[in-house]
């Protein structure tokens, strides 16, 4: 178990190389757990840009998948936004588990429909908000 701490935007960055170092080695498919508003979609937007994805990254929670592409290694990375899903039979109609065996990377917000797909080795990311406004994430295999 892990935990990192992002006080300001301006750590944003550096939190986010320093998870990608030590997470993003043994983990390819990472769940995020947290409230609205915690900073979720920012988080991810901040670890894709430190692998290299020059694209516009966002949330995709109308498309419910995001593909991104890092340069130059050109690996795939999958931004799934689950908040719409309903049921377990809904992530399945869209090929989650087959996202989950390709091999990229898969950063996942709101995860909990899913969780019963998720492959042995994922990692579940907790984020939550201080009252002085700061971020703590908590890493941990499920």
């Amino acid at each position: 178990m892990a935990q990192y701490t992002i006080h300001s935007l301006d750590e944003l960055p550096e939190v986010a190389a320093a998870f990608a170092v030590n997470e993003l080695t043994n983990h390819r498919v990472l769940a995020f757990h947290a409230p609205m508003g915690t900073g979720k979609t920012t988080f991810i937007k901040a670890l894709c840009e430190h692998l290299g994805v020059a694209d516009v990254i966002n949330s995709p929670t109308f498309s419910i998948i995001n593909e991104y592409r890092a340069e130059p290694s050109g690996e795939l990375i999958y931004h799934f936004d689950c908040y719409r899903l309903e049921h377990l039979e809904d992530a399945l109609n869209i090929g989650t588990e087959d996202y989950f065996e390709s091999g990229c990377k898969c950063f996942i917000e709101w995860p909990e429909v899913l969780e019963k797909l998720l492959p042995e080795g994922a990692l579940r990311v907790e984020m939550a908000e201080q009252p002085d406004g700061s971020r703590i994430i908590h890493t941990q295999p499920y």
